[in-house]
């Protein structure tokens, strides 16, 4: 059985272009994906992921709010003791990536990230590589 991987846009940001590009890619990978659409809450992105039981989760954001909202995901992941990698993308200067890998960010993929690049780390934070 595929792995369920959940894409998810945090925060006030509407370009979703990307994420859905990468969700795209997952799902031809053989990966069933879970989009969940533009302007989620941390609440919102960490609900869905307990009711659709992912084994992955993939955060997008644009707006430059990207540690507050990636921070409390991860806060309310610790909470509701769900125990799944966590990779993200967007606009993200490489100043921050120090950040959210500290923060428990397993992989951090940037503007120009290849396809082929992403879907090889999600093999292997999924256990497929």
């Amino acid at each position: 059985m595929a792995a369920r991987i959940l894409i998810a846009k945090v925060g006030l940001d509407g370009h979703d272009r990307g994420a859905k590009i990468v969700a795209r890619a997952l799902k031809n990978a053989g990966y069933e994906v879970i989009y969940t659409g533009i302007r989620q809450s941390p609440e919102q992105v960490v609900a869905t992921a307990i009711q659709e039981d992912v084994s992955l989760i993939g955060l997008s954001c644009l707006s430059g709010a990207h540690i507050p909202l990636f921070r409390r995901v991860m806060e309310l992941l610790k909470e509701n003791n769900v125990n799944v990698p966590v990779f993200c993308g967007g606009t993200i200067p490489p100043g921050d990536v120090p950040i959210l890998k500290e923060m428990g960010i397993a992989e951090v993929f940037g503007p120009g990230s290849s396809l082929k690049l992403i879907v090889k780390k999600v093999k292997e934070m999924v256990g497929d590589a």
